[in-house]
């Protein structure tokens, strides 16, 4: 609890509380009109659990936490605004959340960036995967959308989940309408999904049956963390399952590509887990298993590999932001 409001003294105190939307000014990143009319911390409830409690659908033996959201409502007013949830990667809440969260703002997105570490005790986990099970990232989606459902100044109806690496990959199984059953209280279907350089490494059971929304992602070819071409793979089975989805690979892109504060020329994640090499998917009972052999997997295994690069594109950042704006104001409609 004292780490809760720690946090939430800290999250206020660094945020303004007032300002004004205006329109948006290059790619939105020093544009004064994006700060938020209003920021918002709301503490929710969670639960830390195995991939294998979340993929049977059992929470028994799973740790309760309280997790954090921070709402930047774009517009003063009373009106229910278009909202985005924002889920982070592997080292947290950092550059290119911050960017996103203003960038939207701007273009009059309220956006709702949940942190899913800190209330367990976490920073990162790009040189130790294990410290966190993946699917923790979309229960927390969707208790985000429970939160979101009861906001005066939320549209249930146009609401988008988007994410970035390991978010990304929450933000992308997240349209599985069995995880979406099992898990999802809220009420609220998203409207459309949106990960960026996710981790598609992953073949879940019945992964090609997913919500009635757009799926839109986006990856750099030269991205070695989370490669675009597993993602491709998967691409073209939703496609093949007459799934609404498309991916867009920037040349010569970096994972992390659009935070504008990063590395411009490419450098190593020095000790961060990759497991490109590995051959990854659910098996009875909710395992989740590596190799044709069907070996339960772990990170110790000699397909996790290590050191692969990131870098900002701000061309790609540029680039996405128009794609992704774009998409938001289709899925939304007028309104």
């Amino acid at each position: 609890m004292r780490r809760s409001i720690l946090f939430l003294a800290a999250s206020l105190m660094a945020c303004p509380l007032s300002g004004a939307a205006a329109e948006p000014a290059g790619d939105g990143t020093a544009d004064l009109g994006s700060y938020a009319a209003r920021v918002e911390v709301h503490p929710f409830e969670s639960l830390t659990l195995s991939d294998q409690q979340f993929l049977t659908g059992s929470s028994e033996g799973a740790k309760p936490v309280t997790v954090t959201g921070v709402l930047r409502i774009a517009k003063s007013g009373t009106e229910r605004l278009p909202t985005v949830i924002l889920m982070h990667g592997s080292g947290g809440l950092s550059g290119n959340i911050e960017f996103w969260q203003r960038a939207l703002d701007a273009r009059g997105f309220s956006t709702f960036a949940i942190d899913g570490f800190t209330g367990r005790g976490l920073t990162s986990v790009n040189t130790d995967q294990s410290l966190l099970a993946r699917t923790n990232l979309i229960l927390d989606i969707y208790r985000a959308l429970g939160v979101l459902a009861k906001h005066s100044r939320v549209d249930p109806a146009r609401v988008a989940v988007m994410g970035f690496s390991r978010g990304g990959q929450a933000a992308l199984y997240a349209s599985l309408k069995r995880f979406d059953a099992a898990w999802n209280r809220s009420g609220i279907m998203p409207a459309i999904y949106l990960p960026v350089y996710p981790d598609c490494s992953i073949r879940f059971r019945d992964d090609t049956a997913v919500a009635a929304r757009p799926i839109r992602m986006f990856g750099g070819s030269s991205d070695d963390y989370n490669p675009a071409a597993t993602c491709s793979a998967y691409t073209e089975r939703l496609k093949a399952a007459g799934v609404d989805v498309s991916l867009t690979v920037y040349p010569g892109a970096q994972h992390v590509f659009d935070n504008p504060v990063g590395p411009t020329k490419p450098v190593i994640a020095k000790g961060a887990q990759s497991v490109r090499a590995c051959s990854l998917h659910e098996a009875a009972g909710g395992a989740i298993v590596q190799g044709p052999k069907d070996t339960p997997f772990t990170y110790a295994d000699p397909c996790v590999q290590r050191d692969p690069h990131i870098g900002s594109d701000e061309a790609a950042r540029v680039a996405t932001l128009k794609s992704v704006s774009d998409a938001l104001v289709e899925a939304f409609g007028a309104r």
